[in-house]
């Protein structure tokens, strides 16, 4: 009688499941993708993997399903998308702009800012934060990547003895903390001098906690991850406290000194100028919040907050992938290397503790191209996502509401119809006399595109033209240490650090 019940039982179950998926299944039946099991889908495909053999995993169903295949990841379906057609349409549009579930283990630290709201938030949002890369506001900025491009010099300078290999990630990932804290709260944190420091700390140890619940599917969701993890659980929540509440400790000393100058009539709302915005002194993100309104109301702290810890994220890891891994390439490229550095030599000088302007960063057109280059072979953000609300069509083919929809960047970034040789190394494909190569600008999105393009690109190229050429024009980067093994985490990262060597120049 059990053993009848249990098969029974086990009956409905599969029944319900086929019949829960039909029809997503018939409107997908055209798409190629690997057979999936009853209840868990494809996610057995996942168990075992390391974060490098993630990145495998994705290269070798593109190269087996082409550029468009489906997944389920237990009851969701889920379609990869690696054809730059199919992604402009979908990046390209206005409507299709919320992000897919990868995105809800955020929630709990970066709520719901620019990165994860959707609809009219978004949008009221992203018009709001806006001006902060006014240009003029960027060239105020430039002193803060100076500044800390410094103290950078100080930190690696032991390791210049021009025979040791060491790993540069750690490095460049405390001083671009050092930089978007100060950028975007106006606060410094002193990452490179004290990187034990309670707030450095509680960042680090939250971005390796959230990447170890990216690579398990099920640890995604919280009541999962809850049930079989408590102690990592009780760690996320202390940590996440933790670093709200410095934040929230700084917004509410800055809104107190504003309204301090608002009543001894010492404020000067530079959101209402145009071309002298941010001259007067300088403005940090939370400033730009600070004294802004959305239909006429003032933003809260925890709105505020939102948007300050959102750019923390995204305005210091991101960054830090991007120039750890083009600094490699570099010390791989001698002939690169020296035509970078003759390039910053005539744009800047000879003097190397000279400080850098924006006009100088700006002319700096061939280290763009070496970055571009970087960010195509190693873009810092891999995979993208959204979420359709409803059918949806995408050049005749049909996609079913409820799907998560994931963009394989690093993919399409090395693919070969739209990058001849597209694992070599060739800065110069980016020159404008080039740029033809690229016969659809979606083959090239390392940081998104359309109107939910990365807000602060610009804000991140001259941040790394800033490091990368201070680090140039007093260091010669050498090909010591192992090749990078890049990993899918938050962001893209390698399993055994990103190793160069340093040897002063004369």
């Amino acid at each position: 009688m059990f053993l009848e019940l249990v098969v029974l039982l086990i009956s409905i179950v599969l029944a319900y499941d086929y019949l829960s998926k039909k029809r997503v299944n018939d409107v997908l039946s055209y798409m190629p993708g690997p057979r999936s099991l009853p209840l868990v889908g494809n996610i057995l495909a996942y168990v075992g993997q390391t974060p490098e053999d993630i990145f495998n995993l994705i290269s070798s169903n593109r190269q087996k399903y082409g550029p468009l295949y489906r997944v389920w990841i237990f009851n969701r379906p889920a379609v990869f998308c690696a054809d730059p057609k199919d992604v402009e349409v979908i990046l390209n549009s206005s409507k299709h702009i919320t992000k897919n579930s990868l995105y809800d283990m955020l929630v709990d630290w970066l709520g719901y800012g620019l990165l994860i709201s959707t609809g009219q938030k978004w949008h009221s949002r992203r018009k709001v934060i806006t001006p902060t890369f006014h240009f003029k506001i960027l060239e105020q900025f430039v002193e803060v990547f100076d500044q800390q491009g410094k103290e950078l010099l100080e930190a690696i300078n032991d390791k210049a003895d021009g025979k040791t290999a060491f790993d540069i990630y750690p490095f460049i990932c405390r001083m671009a903390l050092d930089v978007i804290a100060e950028t975007s709260m106006g606060t410094k944190v002193y990452a490179q001098k004290n990187p034990n420091i309670g707030y450095v700390r509680a960042v680090s140890d939250i971005t390796a906690l959230f990447s170890k619940r990216l690579l398990k599917a099920w640890y995604r969701l919280d009541i999962p991850f809850k049930i079989l993890e408590p102690g990592l659980y009780k760690k996320q929540t202390e940590t996440i406290k933790k670093m709200h509440d410095f934040t929230e400790n700084v917004i509410q000393k800055r809104r107190a000194a504003l309204e301090k100058e608002i009543v001894d009539g010492k404020f000067i709302n530079q959101m209402n100028t145009n071309d002298d915005i941010g001259i007067n002194k300088k403005m940090a993100l939370l400033d730009v919040l600070l004294q802004s309104t959305i239909d006429g109301k003032p933003l809260s702290n925890e709105d505020i907050r939102e948007e300050v810890d959102t750019f923390m994220f995204e305005g210091h890891d991101t960054t830090t992938s991007a120039m750890s891994f083009t600094l490699f390439l570099i010390s791989r490229h001698p002939e690169v290397q020296n035509k970078a550095f003759e390039e910053i030599r005539d744009v800047i000088g000879e003097d190397t503790t000279k400080s850098i302007t924006l006009h100088d960063l700006n002319n700096l057109k061939y280290l763009e191209c070496v970055i571009k280059e970087g960010l195509r072979l190693y873009p810092p953000v891999p995979l993208i996502g959204r979420r359709f609300q409803e059918d949806t069509e995408i050049n005749g083919k049909k996609i079913p509401a409820g799907t998560d929809f994931t963009i394989g960047i690093y993919v399409m970034l090395r693919d070969g119809e739209y990058f001849p040789k597209p694992n070599d190394f060739i800065p110069e494909r980016h020159l404008a006399e080039n740029t033809a190569e690229k016969s659809n600008p979606y083959a090239y999105i390392p940081f998104s595109a359309g109107p939910r393009n990365c807000i602060g690109q610009k804000f991140a190229i001259l941040e790394m033209k800033s490091t990368i050429s201070k680090i140039l024009r007093n260091y010669e980067l050498l090909p010591l240490g192992e090749h990078v093994r890049p990993m899918m985490n938050l962001v893209t990262r390698s399993v055994n650090g990103v190793q160069v060597g340093l040897k002063p120049r004369v």
